[in-house]
Order: structure tokens, then sequence, then C-alpha cells
């Protein structure tokens, strides 16, 4: 489990491909304190540390987490948002987050508005009813507010706002229209959205 809550924002140093796709991604961490087989968040994905060295960690990212995230993350140079495994007794200064990535979603429009900026998100109509007005989701594992939701056609589009100091600390400054992202949406409303599929039967 994660909160969204970035702690670092690591570089893809290597990427290898194998049986699975082997990353190695430099990063700010004291490893020291990070074991082998501990989960670490990468925009927004759960991956396992398999491997590694005083400021790098390598991880093996399968073909479906390949096929099912954003692309151009798993690529040499690529800048992740990282967040280590939430411990019990941390602080929750975001949302729950499982790591498990629902969709990619497509950045509609940016525009700034007093000092932050306002983004327009569209993401599957089929995930529209598990994001809501105030509710919680994650971007690239970034845990942000919604602000507006609208229905459209194939699509749900809906809003959030990013703040200066998340701008800063992610991967989510200088964000552009057309770029692709990870969509998690909150625990809660997926569940609630199986159950009324399930319900329906």
């Amino acid at each position: 489990m994660f909160t969204g809550i970035i702690t670092d924002v690591g570089s893809v140093r290597s990427a290898q491909q194998r049986d699975d796709l082997r990353l190695v991604i430099g990063c700010s961490y004291d490893l020291d304190g990070v074991d082998l087989g501990a989960s670490i968040a990468c925009s927004g994905a759960c991956l396992t540390v398999v491997d590694k060295g005083p400021d790098w960690f390598a991880v093996d990212v399968s073909r479906e987490t390949v096929r099912r995230t954003a692309p151009g993350l798993w690529q040499e140079g690529a800048r992740l948002n990282l967040e280590r495994a939430l411990r019990v007794g941390d602080e929750l200064g975001g949302h729950i987050v499982t790591g498990h990535v629902d969709a990619i979603a497509t950045v509609a429009s940016v525009d700034e508005v007093g000092g932050s900026l306002d983004i327009s998100v569209d993401a599957p109509r089929d995930l529209g009813a598990a994001i809501a007005p105030k509710g919680s989701l994650a971007l690239d594992g970034v845990s942000l507010t919604v602000n507006q939701v609208e229905d459209r056609g194939d699509s749900t589009r809906f809003t959030v706002n990013l703040i200066p100091h998340t701008a800063d600390h992610t991967t989510l400054g200088g964000i552009v229209v057309g770029r692709q992202l990870n969509l998690e949406i909150d625990i809660l409303a997926r569940y609630l959205r199986r159950m009324a599929e399930a319900g329906g039967r």
C-alpha cells in the first residue's frame, strides 16, 4: 500500500529486455533501509526490488505491466515518481493507493489558474462511475483531488489542480496536452464498481 505522496524522483539508468524488462533506477533513497523484495511504486506501478546498490535499485517489469501502463516510462532516461511502501504508523498524507494501474489517461488541457495548474484529463468511459468530484485518484502515482467530472461519449473528463509544490517535486511539472498518465481510481470506488457490476447480473 502507498499514499500517493511522492518521496523521490528517480531516473531509469538502464533498461534491458530479458524474460521481463529489467530496469535499473537511480534514486536518492538510503538503500541500506530497502530490503530485496520490498515494494516501490514507480510512477504509480507497484514494482519489486530485485537488486540494489548505493544509489540505485533494480526491478523487473512484466510484459503485462508494460502493456497496461503509459508509454515512455520504462526506457533509459525516463523520470519516475517514486514512493516506498506505507509502513504501520506512517502518516497517511494522501489517500490509500495500491500501485495497481486501472487505465491510461490522457491530458486534454492545461491552464494556469493563480499559481496552480488546472488540468483536464480524459479517462476511459467505463471508469467514469468510479471518478467523483472531491474524490481521490492517482496520476502517475501522485494523489490528487478531483474537482469536476463530465461524461462525454467514450470518455470521462475530469479536472485536478496541480499546486507549485507538487509540480516541482514530481514528474508532473511541465505537463503538456496529449501526455499519457497512469491512472488509479480510489480503492473504495474500485470495489463499489465491481459490486455494482456483479449485482446487475
